[in-house]
């Protein structure tokens, strides 16, 4: 998942330019949300991609689920991956992370304390950080959430004037590919950025 194989459709053009800008220059943090198909996950893939091959930048990308999947297996004796400690400590200080699916993790009380316990650490120390989610804040960790919603750290790019690629006709999708950053009407996107308060707005906002 690249910038060159992003499709621009209508709603997220911006949401590309500004992927792009943090891509050549990862400070602070992102928080994409949004609902399912709308382009999250390759945009945040996208950034990962060419941090890593163009400013050779150490990069750790992962979906939330899969990460405390992979935490846990380190307490296996026969694990050959490195022990907990190390897994840990290596995760909390790359260069750069992106957590993709916030909130679909199991909240199990571990499970919170070992997300908070990372997202704090990086919050913290200002490490540049990507998330993408489509559930609303108030389903997380309140210190996590309160981290997330700090605006002077992380900026908020809004996925919710999309629809779902994956939902749509093939021939769709090819016209689509053909009339970037527009819909079948010549309109351009609508502004997707979210100003003063940085908490994503509630279902009943987005839908």
């Amino acid at each position: 998942m690249t910038f060159d194989n992003f499709n621009r459709l209508k709603g997220v053009r911006e949401n590309f330019e500004i992927s792009l800008r943090y891509a050549r220059d990862p400070n602070g943090w992102l928080l994409f949300f949004g609902n399912f198909g709308t382009g999250k996950t390759h945009l945040a893939a996208a950034i990962a991609n060419y941090a890593l091959r163009n400013l050779k930048m150490k990069v750790y990308f992962t979906a939330v689920p899969d990460l405390l999947d992979y935490l846990r297996a380190s307490f296996d004796p026969n694990s050959t991956g490195g022990s907990y400690d190390d897994r840990f400590e290596e995760i909390k200080n790359v260069p750069l992370l992106v957590l993709d699916d916030l909130g679909t993790e199991n909240t199990s009380p571990w499970a919170r304390e070992k997300l908070y316990q990372l997202i704090n650490h990086r919050y913290n120390l200002k490490l540049p950080t990507v998330f993408t989610t489509n559930v609303d804040m108030d389903r997380l960790d309140g210190r996590i959430s309160s981290r997330i919603g700090d605006a002077a750290l992380c900026s908020l790019v809004l996925f919710n004037q999309v629809d779902d690629y994956r939902q749509m006709p093939l021939e769709r999708r090819e016209w689509a590919k053909q009339n970037q950053g527009v819909d079948s009407r010549g309109n351009k996107p609508q502004n997707n950025t979210r100003a003063g308060n940085n908490i994503p707005p509630t279902r009943r906002d987005h839908r």
